[in-house]
């Protein structure tokens, strides 16, 4: 029902996520990422405690293969065999969990600095356009997210429509200077890119208001002049 990436960028050191699924809200569930530290998903019959558990585990210091090891040895042994977990450390270094009973087609690539992974899929041939599009795209870390959905649903996608889809991204603010959802539509990818033309111009003068707001533009709120 889901397929999705993590993505680091070794020159500015930001960290994104993009992920669809068939579910209602998948990216509010699914996606967790930290500034400097690193990124983890959890998805496929999802328990969204996973996924934190991940960046803790990242944040004690470990790297992605044992932070992984350690979340799913100490899951719930009935249940951490329908998991899907992503996980990408600050060295770009990825370690994936599929377990037996994930839906459908499912599988993960692996690239240093990305990670996808996936459920339901039409064919493996989705994953790999994830990651490779999101690797060699031009632009910044959003545009190449979204590029890599795009790629996806272009490649086949999941084998039923997608209806949520989400992008989100940490720098060094301390909060997720991109965070944005469609929570359910008959084209989420198409409506995501209409709120990511909206807000990408925008990303930076927010994050600045929220550190300095003297120093930030206004755009025009009433009441704002």
């Amino acid at each position: 029902m889901t397929f999705s990436l993590i993505l680091r960028d070794p020159v500015t050191g930001e960290f994104g996520s993009a992920i669809s699924s068939s579910s209602p809200a998948v990216a509010a569930r699914c996606l967790n990422l930290a500034d400097g530290i690193g990124g983890a998903n959890s998805q496929n019959v999802t328990d969204p405690r996973l996924g934190p558990a991940l960046i803790e585990q990242l944040r004690s210091g470990s790297n992605s293969a044992d932070a992984l090891a350690a979340v799913v040895s100490a899951a719930d042994p009935e249940t951490i065999d329908y998991r899907q977990l992503l996980v990408l450390d600050n060295e770009g270094r990825a370690a994936v969990h599929s377990g037996g009973k994930a839906l459908g087609i499912f599988g993960s690539a692996v690239r240093e600095n990305a990670v996808a992974a996936g459920n339901m899929l039409a064919s493996l041939d989705v994953l790999d356009a994830l990651v490779d599009t999101a690797l060699s795209a031009p632009g910044r870390i959003e545009e190449r997210l979204y590029a890599a959905l795009q790629a996806a649903i272009a490649a086949g996608g999941e084998e039923g429509p997608v209806h949520s889809a989400g992008i989100s991204v940490v720098s060094n603010a301390g909060w997720r200077v991109t965070d944005l959802r469609v929570d359910w539509a008959e084209q989420p990818i198409d409506e995501l890119g209409r709120v990511l033309a909206e807000w990408l111009p925008q990303r930076d003068d927010y994050t600045n208001r929220g550190i300095n707001p003297v120093a930030a533009p206004s755009y025009g709120v009433p009441g704002d002049e």
